[in-house]
Formats: structure tokens, C-alpha cells, sequence
């Protein structure tokens, strides 16, 4: 939270007149006398929640598109579930083992690539007939980008708030950074993937390839606020690691599931 109000910080002292920030906006279920509780914790931990949507029982999900949301986060996989239905970009939300310190005045997010910015087109080439035949075909279509994942929506979002501060020289000092953390390897299959966020005029501060290497320890010196990909097995490396790490259920890996245990904090 504190980077986020950094991050709203920065850009109304440089563009006072921008629309564009961070709004975080409370979705429960709960009912509506439930709000002057809810009131008094956000006012208790100095949290900048003004916004709230209490749907007394019914799934806030068709709320979504209303608010013009850029990302949905909840522990609830479900709700999570139907919100990727509807084109929302949302990922099912774990808590980290142990807490590790994050910068507070720099907001450090990333991503995995297939099917979280990119579709599942190319993970499903891995299952079906192997890493051998995985590697062919993205040499062959190099150059042919990728479909959009879930997420590419939200990288989208970043990006606009970035260009504002780059505009006003603060391209090596923006306090909004992304990474790239994908298990593909640079030089059999990273080409392609770079190649498909400059053709949508996108970017990561950094990518990083690891060729089928656990990503924890990676996270684990990014220290990002939030990591995203589609495949428990990375997601439960990060929360290993203290990283707060988000499970996005789209594509051909979520054939395989297994259960991450939610720590409560």
C-alpha cells in the first residue's frame, strides 16, 4: 500500500491534472451493515481505501466492469474464476510464508509470461508433443506474436502511468517496475516473446529467462509487492521465498492442479 500511495504521490505533484491512478476499491459480499466496521480498519491502518462495493450476498463479479477495473484480487479462486470469464484480468491471491521487506516507495510487480501477458498457445505445444517440438515452432514463429494472455490489460495500465513519469525525465527513477520472470529459455524461445510486447508497444523494465529453473530464489532478490503466473508449483516457490505471489487461472496448465495451503496473516 505505501508504494501505490508513493506511486499517486509522484504523479500528482508531476501531473496534477491526470486521471490516471492508482483506486483500489474494497469488493465483499458482506452485507452493508458490515461497513462502519470495515470503515474503522481501514481508518486503523491508514489505508487509502475510499471506495467500497458490499453486494449482500451476491458475487460482486458483475461489479467489475462498472468500476473499469484494470485487476481483480481475491483468496476467493472462484470469484477469481468467472472474473477471467469476463475478460477481467484477476488472480487467485496467496499470502507468503514469512514476510520479507519490500520498497515502499518503488511498486515492483511481475509477471510470468504464457498464459498471464501471453495466451496459452505455446505451453500447450509443451504439453502435447514436448520441449524439442516447443522449441521448433517458436524458432518458426519467431516473429509472429503471441495472443494476448489475461493480464496483458494490466501491464497495459503500468505502462501508462510509467510513460508519465518518463515524459518528465524520471525513466531511471520511476517508482513503478516490472519484470518479466519467465521459465522460457533466452535464446531457444525468448526472442518471440520479446518480440510480441514490442509489437504491442509494451515492455518490462526486465526480463529474465530461466529456462526451466525454480524462480523463488529470483523473486526472492527482486523482492517484487506481487508475482503472477499461472502454475501453482511457481506460485508456492514464491510464497517459499516471502514473495506475495497471485495464481492466474487461465490455460492449459491448470489441467494439472494441485492445492497450495492459504497462510492467514
Amino acid at each position: 500500500m505505501e508504494a501505490l500511495e508513493s506511486v499517486n504521490s509522484q504523479l500528482c505533484q508531476l501531473c496534477p491534472d491526470s486521471e490516471d491512478l492508482f483506486d483500489i476499491v474494497l469488493m465483499t459480499n458482506n452485507h452493508a451493515q458490515v461497513g462502519v466496521r470495515l470503515i474503522n480498519t481501514i481508518n486503523h491502518y491508514n489505508l487509502f481505501i475510499e471506495r467500497f462495493c458490499m453486494t449482500g450476498g451476491n458475487s460482486p463479479i458483475e461489479y467489475l466492469k462498472a468500476y473499469h477495473t484494470n485487476l481483480y484480487l481475491s483468496s476467493d479462486g472462484q470469484k477469481v474464476q468467472e472474473a477471467i470469464e469476463e475478460g477481467i484480468a484477476a488472480a487467485t491471491i496467496f499470502s507468503p510464508s514469512h514476510n520479507v521487506s519490500v520498497h515502499e516507495e518503488q511498486l515492483r510487480v511481475a509477471f510470468d509470461g504464457d498464459a498471464v501477458l501471453f495466451s496459452d498457445e505455446s505451453e500447450q505445444i509443451v504439453k502435447e508433443h514436448g520441449l524439442e517440438m516447443f522449441f521448433e515452432h517458436e524458432k518458426t514463429y519467431e516473429n509472429k506474436p503471441l495472443a494476448q494472455g489475461p493480464l496483458k490489460g494490466f501491464l497495459e495500465a503500468l505502462g501508462r502511468l510509467q510513460k508519465k513519469f518518463y515524459s518528465k525525465g524520471m525513466r531511471m527513477n520511476c517508482p513503478i517496475r516490472t519484470y518479466l520472470v519467465t521459465a522460457r529459455s533466452a535464446a531457444s524461445s525468448g526472442a518471440r516473446a520479446l518480440k510480441t510486447l514490442r509489437s504491442w508497444g509494451l515492455e518490462t523494465d526486465e526480463a529474465l529467462f530461466l529456462a526451466g529453473a525454480p524462480k523463488g530464489p529470483l523473486l526472492e532478490k527482486i523482492r517484487p509487492h506481487i508475482f503472477f503466473d499461472d502454475q501453482m508449483f511457481h506460485v508456492e516457490g514464491a510464497t517459499e521465498m516471502g514473495t506475495v505471489a497471485a495464481h492466474v487461472p487461465y490455460g492449459v496448465a491448470q489441467r494439472h492442479k494441485y492445492k497450495i495451503s492459504q497462510n492467514s496473516k
